[in-house]
Parts: structure tokens; C-alpha cells; sequence
């Protein structure tokens, strides 16, 4: 109970951080006058420009589709101009609230990076930002969540501890294939790599590295959006070209891993009729 009440208190807290930083806006970059107040000969007086810029905290929420993820781009996007630090921060922290309590919807977040930072920036940002996360997911299950998760879900614990156990001479690279060909959610698997004794360091690693793929075609994708002006730019040879390539460099890594696992890795398990536990090799 007591550990209940612990994680309670930080995602309270982690909460609260949050909120109040989608809350305090700094004053947002001077908008352009409207065209037809111009041709009125009119201007936006300072109370109607303040009145504007007190609307735009409503509009910060996590975006659940792509058009709330176009207007949210847009937004941080006016406020990156001037306010770079403001929107970095903002950034990581929702990043690192969802992936460390195992909220669904880091892609978009991943898609939202590259349009607001770039392919460069937003790809390093948001590998950073997943194996931190990541890791205090680990570290959060560890301090807090070890018997919830034993559990709830006492069939993937213990069918994961007995993949470990037989990988347990190459356990990195078993930890990457998982992370490049999901046998169980990302999310299950941050919260019971602790209790499975996955050492810390192998799970750092392998989440910077094994999710580097994903990370770069979502935010590949988020750069690609910040750019279409309409639809008919998406086929257009270039982008088709362009997606192409991102999907040869996705794929590759993928390859090297399952080619070493054909070897190396037992991932088939299964209970003999004796109850004694069988290993097959992937075929």
C-alpha cells in the first residue's frame, strides 16, 4: 500500500509540473496586423492582441489525431521564434510524463518533434527523450510497482523472465530484437524489465538504439507534414523517392538483428507434455 501511495504522490506532482507549465505562456511573438483591418486603415489595440494571446493555453493538450497535431505544430512553431527555451522545455517535459507513467501516444509526439525541430534535432531529441524516459519508467516500476505488475500480469512476467533466462549469455542483443520486433508492448516491457533483472545499463542501450528506427520515421514523417502545402505534394517523385530511402534505413538495422537472432537467440518457448521446458531456435 504504501508503494501505491508513493506513485500516487509522483505522478501528482509530475502532473501538477505539467499543468502549470502549459499554463504560463510567455508573451507570444508579435502577430501581423489582419489584412482587412489594414484596408480599413484599422490596427489590433494592445487589449484586443492580449485578449488573443490568453486563448492560446487552451489549445495546449496532448494531440490524439493529426489535425490537433497540425494546430499544436503550428502553435509551438510561432512560439519557437522567440521562445526556444520555453518550447524545448515544454517538449521534454510531456515527453518524459508519458513515457515514464507508459501513457500510449509517443508518436505523435515523435511526428510533432520533427516538425517543430527538424530531422537533425528532433531525431537526437527524441531518442534522448525516449531512453530517458524509458529508464524512469524502469526505475519508477522498480521502486514502486513490482507486485502490481506481478500481479496483473503473471503470464508475461513469467514468460518473459524465461526468455531472459535463455537468452541471458546474449541478453543485449535479445533485448534489442524486442525493441525492433515487439514480441511484447514497449510499455510492458519498461515496466518489467526491473523485475525480470534486466540490468540497467542493457536496458538503456538497447532502448536508445533498438527504438532509433521508429523514432527516425516518425519524425521523418512530422518533417515531411511541416512541409506539404497540399496533398498532391505527398506523390510527388521526390517524396516518394524520400520515403523510399527512409524505409531502406528503417528496415536495415531489423535485418542485422533478426539474421543475428536466427543464430544466436532462443525465442521459442515452449512447456513439454513432462512439464519441462523445450527451446526451439527461430526458423
Amino acid at each position: 500500500m504504501r508503494s501505491l501511495f508513493g506513485l500516487l504522490a509522483v505522478v501528482t506532482v509530475a502532473s501538477l509540473y505539467l499543468y502549470s507549465l502549459s499554463l504560463h505562456l510567455p508573451a507570444g511573438p508579435r502577430r501581423r496586423a489582419v489584412p482587412s483591418a489594414h484596408a480599413h486603415g484599422e490596427h489590433l489595440d494592445t487589449a484586443d492582441e492580449s485578449a488573443h494571446n490568453t486563448e492560446e493555453p487552451s489549445r495546449l493538450k496532448f494531440p490524439s489525431d493529426l489535425e490537433e497535431l497540425r494546430e499544436l505544430a503550428e502553435l509551438l512553431q510561432f512560439y519557437k521564434t522567440e521562445h526556444t527555451g520555453y518550447v524545448l522545455l515544454l517538449f521534454s517535459s510531456a515527453y518524459l510524463y508519458k513515457q515514464s507513467f507508459a501513457i500510449p501516444g509517443s508518436s505523435f509526439l515523435n511526428i510533432l518533434a520533427g516538425a517543430i525541430f527538424g530531422l537533425h534535432e528532433g531525431l537526437l531529441l527524441t531518442c534522448v527523450l525516449t531512453t530517458v524516459g524509458s529508464t524512469m519508467c524502469y526505475l519508477l516500476s522498480q521502486a514502486f510497482g513490482k507486485q502490481y505488475i506481478v500481479n496483473f500480469f503473471p503470464d508475461k512476467v513469467a514468460m518473459l523472465q524465461g526468455k531472459v533466462e535463455e537468452n541471458k549469455d546474449c541478453l543485449f542483443f535479445f533485448l534489442l530484437f524486442l525493441r525492433f520486433f515487439p514480441m511484447t508492448p514497449n510499455w510492458f516491457l519498461n515496466m518489467s524489465a526491473p523485475i525480470v533483472n534486466i540490468p540497467i545499463t542493457f536496458f538503456f542501450f538497447s532502448v536508445f538504439i533498438g527504438l532509433l528506427p521508429y523514432n527516425f520515421i516518425c519524425v521523418q514523417t512530422g518533417v515531411m507534414l511541416s512541409e506539404l502545402s497540399s496533398l498532391d505534394d505527398l506523390f510527388s517523385w521526390q517524396r516518394l523517392l524520400q520515403l523510399l530511402a527512409i524505409a531502406c534505413m528503417a528496415l536495415l538495422p531489423g535485418a542485422l538483428i533478426r539474421h543475428f537472432s536466427q543464430r544466436h537467440l532462443k525465442l521459442n518457448v515452449k512447456p513439454a507434455q513432462n512439464g519441462v521446458i523445450t527451446d526451439k531456435k527461430l526458423q
